[in-house]
């Protein structure tokens, strides 16, 4: 029989990527991305998504990891896409209507013409990194704060840490996301991650934490030094790597 091809695209506030894996979650094709374009009612995604699926070797099936809180491939939430403009512009009222409730799987698989698994983009992140014992939790350090909880290598229900405030309500995406980065450098804000860090600890004690996304690279050595040895860098190819496992992933209900 054929190898199963997967398409893997992680969808960000600033672009989309795309790449397709063979049945070991070895990349066939050198990613293909783009800005994301605003603004981006559902269509212009699904669009956008086809089009770099377009450019690339065939697939079976597709996962896509977008901002937000999915729920069986359906939007509960999801922040930039809302927007004028992307993120940290105003939110459109049509946008926010048009994404809620909406069934980003079904629109995915109508117009790529096969199966698709959607997920919040940390937790395909986590699906190529953590190691199925334990409680494991993956923060990605992006244009905001991404995160997935695993247990036992079973996926919990997701929580949005980023929009938990931090302090004077301030939320974690305004503390830790690139915005932030730009304006304070990397050594200030590789002081606030290793703050975060500690902060969380004693919330959800897990045995490992992954810090991945595109920013966790700026860390500095000094905050890395201190962040402990159960905290792990992992890279951000993950957010594509993970999209053949994420398919074998378990649910809590």
């Amino acid at each position: 029989m054929p190898e199963l091809r997967t398409l893997a695209v992680d969808c960000g506030g600033g672009s989309i990527r795309a790449t397709v894996l063979d049945a070991a979650g070895t990349m066939h094709a050198q990613p293909v991305r783009v800005p994301t374009p605003y603004p981006l009612p559902p269509e212009r995604l699904a669009a956008t998504i086809a089009d770099l699926a377009a450019q690339l070797p065939p697939a079976d099936r597709g996962t896509v990891g977008m901002p937000g809180m999915i729920r069986h491939g359906v939007v509960v939430a999801t922040p930039h896409y809302v927007t004028v403009g992307g993120p940290r512009s105003a939110p459109r009222e049509d946008l926010v209507a048009a994404w809620a409730d909406r069934d980003v799987a079904a629109d995915l698989a109508a117009a790529l013409g096969y199966p698709v698994l959607v997920l919040n983009d940390a937790e395909v992140h986590g699906a190529g990194v953590v190691a199925g014992t334990g409680v494991e939790l993956v923060l990605t350090l992006g244009t905001g704060l991404g995160s997935a909880l695993f247990d036992g290598g079973t996926l919990a229900p997701h929580l949005e840490l980023s929009h938990a405030p931090v302090r004077r309500g301030t939320t974690y995406d305004d503390w830790l996301g690139a915005h932030a980065r730009r304006r304070l450098g990397d050594g200030v804000w590789s002081r606030r991650v290793r703050e975060a860090v500690a902060g969380l600890r004693p919330v959800i004690r897990w045995d490992r934490l992954y810090l991945g996304g595109g920013n966790a690279r700026r860390i500095t050595p000094r905050a890395l030094a201190l962040l402990g040895d159960d905290v792990v860098i992992v890279p951000d190819s993950a957010a594509l790597a993970g999209g053949v496992r994420a398919w074998e992933l378990r649910r809590s209900a």
